[in-house]
């Protein structure tokens, strides 16, 4: 259950949170990847597990990930563990003394916590394990509210809430070094946020998608359907200037109609703008605009770090680009004759996540990383199904269900060369770059999955505001 990173050193263990499994060892990777840190798993490696050892790191580069993971509760210097008390005990009386000297000083002070998870322990049973680590040479004073040092036991009573046992699988401690970043969960809620819409991603996705593709400071990050800019918000959180476009005019500008129950048209600190204003990072916003992302306004080259975005699928909102009546087989005839007034035309899956690898090709820096959800029908999904394109490596296909038959996958893919006129023929080559043929299949299958029983649905509707 350990991470290795190819030297000996402290272990360290991750405490993680349980929810939104699928996505913590990429964002874990991710995080140690901007310290020059490539650890992989170990073949005794649990992944569903909350508790994983990390090998080879020094502390400085858990403190760097934990000062941004949302993943992780917590971090600690792992001191011992095993599978019973009497296990611990010979692995924390192994543990070279001098390493646990400095913090067991006379003169500093100290606290205990017990933390266990998948069993409640009553206050009189965690007591009695702190009383049993007394073979520990803990020389200092105990000061439960503003210790020296803080140090855990934390016990494992595996994964299943209706068989827990009435000992642990397996008991760990060690010293506390740092907390995740959890608390941006609550702070950057999309409840609490000026401007809102259907379908704004939830705070603790925005997060980590952001650290999906190693957003840091000074960074120029991209959305191309930025909506009410959510994922702008995580992304300044780490000091990376923002910028985004979208085909909804009001939503870009903050105007119209309000999301919001009871409030019929929206204020004027409803904007992405004023998003960014609210969390203090307003300083990071370069702009948004209204553009098509089937027709990319931007010059040739590389510009952008990271593009992080969250296509429609259209479910909530529409699949749309702006054409021409050119475009249009069989135009009305108040149409027929000379207008430049543009039109709206479907947009099908398959075209925007072919245009947005394409754009990712071109425009991402070497090395940089695009972040995307794609939806998929359960039933039918299969890893080849995933969109590739000859510039950009796969890194991670993370799986977040919507209901009983449908999923959106979180995709990141890095930039490994410039795209060449061979890489097109290639791409017309490979069905890959095509998952979807035809109309927007994943809505109809979406709502062909719903059975109707006195007109509703008898099974829970999960869309994009739902998720987000």
């Amino acid at each position: 259950m350990a991470l290795h990173c190819g030297k000996t050193c402290r272990q360290y263990l991750l405490h993680l949170a349980h929810d939104h499994v699928d996505f913590r060892l990429p964002e874990i990777k991710a995080l140690l990847s901007l310290r020059g840190q490539q650890c992989v798993p170990s073949e005794n490696f649990r992944e569903m597990s909350p508790f994983w050892h990390l090998n080879g790191l020094s502390e400085d580069d858990v403190r760097s990930v934990m000062s941004r993971t949302v993943c992780a509760k917590s971090a600690f210097e792992l001191w011992g563990h095993g599978n019973t008390a009497a296990e611990l005990k010979s692995s924390l009386l192994g543990y070279p003394l001098k390493d646990m000297a400095p913090f067991l000083k006379e003169e500093s002070t100290y606290k205990i916590n017990v933390y266990t998870f998948n069993k409640t322990l009553l206050f009189k049973d965690r007591i009695e394990k702190i009383d049993a680590l007394g073979y520990l040479p803990f020389q200092g004073k105990v000061n439960l509210k503003d210790p020296d040092h803080i140090f855990c036991l934390l016990e494992d009573y595996g994964l299943d809430p209706n068989d827990i046992p009435e000992e642990p699988f397996h008991i760990y401690f060690g010293r506390w070094i740092a907390d995740g970043q959890r608390e941006l969960i609550r702070s950057h809620s999309v409840k609490k946020r000026h401007f809102i819409g259907n379908t704004s991603m939830d705070a603790g996705l925005s997060f980590i998608m952001a650290n999906h593709a190693k957003v840091k400071a000074h960074d120029l990050v991209y959305d191309p359907f930025v909506g009410t800019g959510s994922l702008l918000v995580a992304c300044s959180h780490f000091g990376a200037y923002v910028c985004g476009t979208d085909i909804d005019y009001n939503t870009i500008h903050g105007v119209g109609k309000a999301s919001r129950k009871n409030q019929k048209w929206r204020g004027p600190d409803e904007n992405i703008r004023a998003n960014l204003r609210q969390y203090d990072r307003e300083c990071f916003f370069l702009d948004v605009m209204v553009s098509d992302a089937s027709k990319p306004v931007w010059r040739k080259g590389a510009l952008f770090d990271a593009i992080i975005t969250d296509p429609p699928y259209g479910i909530r909102e529409s699949t749309r680009k702006t054409g021409s009546h050119k475009e249009i087989i069989n135009p009305p005839e108040e149409l027929s004759g000379e207008s430049h007034v543009p039109v709206s035309m479907a947009y099908h899956l398959s075209d925007i996540f072919a245009d947005l690898l394409n754009f990712a090709a071109h425009h991402l820096v070497m090395g940089g990383r695009l972040v995307y959800w794609f939806p998929v029908y359960r039933p039918e999904y299969c890893e080849e199904m995933v969109p590739l394109h000859p510039c950009l490596s796969l890194i991670s296909n993370c799986e977040q269900t919507l209901s009983s038959h449908t999923s959106r996958r979180l995709i990141t893919m890095e930039k490994i060369k410039e795209p060449e006129e061979s890489d097109v023929l290639s791409q017309l080559a490979d069905p890959r770059f095509s998952p979807y043929q035809g109309h927007n299949s994943f809505r109809e299958k979406y709502f062909s999955g719903l059975t109707k029983k006195n007109g509703k649905s008898n099974e829970r509707t999960t869309t994009e505001s739902d998720v987000s």
